[in-house]
């Protein structure tokens, strides 16, 4: 018997650039950043060639793009994904080092200047999640899990980080983002070694923001400048407060937070304990605070308030995005300043690039975007197409299931660190499904006991008639609230040689918030009332 089997040839249009140009494209990405905004950008910081040769500076941009969606391979297996389906418009074979070089050639600045122009908002503010009344919710954070080669040009400009035990093994870079909480888009960017700490990356950004937006902060962010300047630009902000702030209360308002002062600045406190009941019947609970310049409890009411700062969290899983699936965890392929700063400027720009064409961001995968987006790039498809193409359809087919409240402890993810969780939380090892949140507000009153005012630190001024009499009132408030002092100068003067706790005098009198306590101790003593003769130990006054 013979058999016979039948061929099919299948033949496909491609449409790209042409000549020495065609292998610069990134697939159905490329729409999103097209051939004309490059050449304006190259133009513009002056890295268009001198002489138009195999590799032009064009092709050399999508090249760099391409080197952050293939992370794993080499540079010629990176470049042979660019030309696979070009057929007789493939050029010549090229060398790693020629790909190195073109690299050089075309420095940081037109890629750096490709992000800042695509970092632009992914959605209309109507969109649901994008914006809370009429603000667009943003978040401000870092991420400083980004590791470099363990080289001495890297080092001379990372430095390295000392921890308790010994260095860390590779150079860090602290990255700072400015992210849109209902798209994961980026508005803003930049980085550099950790030692410049995060707020002053933060105020890097503050220029991006303005009157439209409400932005969302840990409480690593509240310091009392950078807040100033956060409100200096319109923007208005709700950010988590460290449990070692004291803000001066100013008044109670009608729903039991309070308004209070963070430096020169006038904001609202909202404190309350989240109960989080999870599926096998336990109970892990917390106590929030945090604080915002929205002030009317009438139009923005406390528990919504505190049910939106979880939208916080929106960024970390855009980290999450960018570190750990684009990124694939490895360390930058350049071990100098001047190529680690171009990858990660390709590496934002090719992640905002996927945000451009991906739709429902809180169901759709990103891992599905990224694969396609690879198989686009290789197979050299969608590369002049405009609209919905095969990554929004992959997206659309493969949606993630409805995201589920979980909880869990929050983890070192290192297989050889010494902390890999901190056993001080109540919360589950592994993730656990949350059947219900219940948010229990703490209304303040004139006699809860708790933090009145803060210790601000300020140069010697002379002062008026009337700034005598706001000195005065601020001290009677400082003795007397609640009458504590009172109180607390009756229990030594029932021994009045006798050195005095702080710890000892708050369990006399039945006070439970002993920071507070201590830190109104240490004002008595500046105003002379009593005298400070150790750590929060004091005697009578003389």
């Amino acid at each position: 018997m013979r058999l016979q089997s039948a061929i099919t040839t299948i033949t496909r249009s491609l449409t790209v650039a042409s000549g020495l140009f065609a292998p610069g494209h990134l697939g159905e990405l490329t729409p999103y950043v097209p051939f004309e905004l490059v050449d304006s950008v190259l133009e513009e910081t002056g890295r268009v060639q001198r002489r138009l040769r195999a590799l032009p500076s064009r092709a050399g941009v999508y090249y760099v793009f391409a080197l952050v969606l293939f992370p794993e391979l080499s540079y010629a297996a990176v470049w042979r994904q660019l030309t696979a389906s070009l057929g007789p418009m493939k050029p010549p074979r090229v060398s790693e080092t020629a790909l190195r070089h073109l690299r050089r050639r075309l420095s940081p600045a037109p890629i750096k200047v490709l992000f800042q122009t695509l970092a632009v908002p992914l959605a209309p503010p109507a969109t649901p999640g994008v914006s809370y009344r009429r603000w667009r919710t943003v978040a401000f954070d870092s991420c400083s899990s980004i590791k470099t080669p363990d080289s001495d040009r890297a080092r001379t400009w990372l430095g390295k980080v000392r921890y308790r035990l010994a260095w860390a093994g590779y150079p860090t870079i602290m990255l700072m983002t400015l992210m849109e909480t209902g798209t994961r888009g980026l508005l803003g960017a930049c980085f550099g070694p950790t030692t410049a700490g995060e707020t002053a990356y933060a105020t890097r950004l503050l220029t991006l923001l303005d009157e439209r937006h409400l932005v969302l902060i840990d409480r690593g962010f509240d310091a009392n400048a950078f807040l100033a300047d956060l409100a200096a630009t319109g923007a208005q902000f709700l950010v988590r407060l460290k449990s070692t702030r004291r803000p001066a209360l100013l008044r109670i308002l009608t729903d039991g937070t309070y308004l209070a002062r963070l430096g020169r600045l006038t904001v609202r406190i909202i404190e309350a304990d989240l109960a989080v009941r999870l599926a096998d019947g336990t109970t892990v609970s917390g106590r929030y605070r945090v604080a915002t310049t929205l002030l009317d409890p009438a139009t923005d009411p406390a528990e919504l308030l505190t049910r939106l700062y979880a939208e916080r969290w929106e960024i970390e899983s855009g980290y999450f995005a960018l570190r750990s699936t684009l990124m694939a965890g490895r360390v930058p392929r350049s071990g100098d300043r001047f190529g680690t700063e171009q990858e990660l400027w390709a590496a934002l720009t090719v992640y905002q690039l996927l945000r451009m064409a991906m739709t429902d961001p809180d169901r759709a995968s990103f891992t599905h975007a990224l694969a396609t987006a690879r198989t686009q790039v290789t197979l050299a498809e969608g590369v002049t197409d405009t609209g919905p193409g095969a990554i929004d359809a992959a997206v659309r087919t493969n949606l993630l299931p409805a995201r589920r409240p979980r909880i869990s402890t929050r983890k070192v993810k290192s297989p050889i660190s010494r902390y890999h969780s901190w056993h001080g939380q109540a919360r589950p090892t592994t993730a656990a499904a949350i059947e219900r949140i219940e948010i229990t507000l703490h209304e303040r009153t004139d006699t809860t006991p708790g933090p009145t005012t803060e210790t601000v630190n300020q140069p010697y001024s002379h002062r008026s008639s009337d700034d005598g009499a706001e000195s005065r009132g601020t001290e009677q408030d400082a003795c007397d609230p609640g009458g504590r002092y009172e109180i607390a100068l009756a229990v030594m003067n029932s021994h009045p040689d006798t050195p005095w706790h702080a710890r000892e005098i708050a369990h006399l009198i039945g006070i439970t918030n002993l920071n507070s306590f201590r830190v109104q101790m240490s004002q008595w003593s500046h105003l002379g009332l009593i005298k400070k003769i150790g750590p929060a130990t004091y005697t009578l006054a003389s």
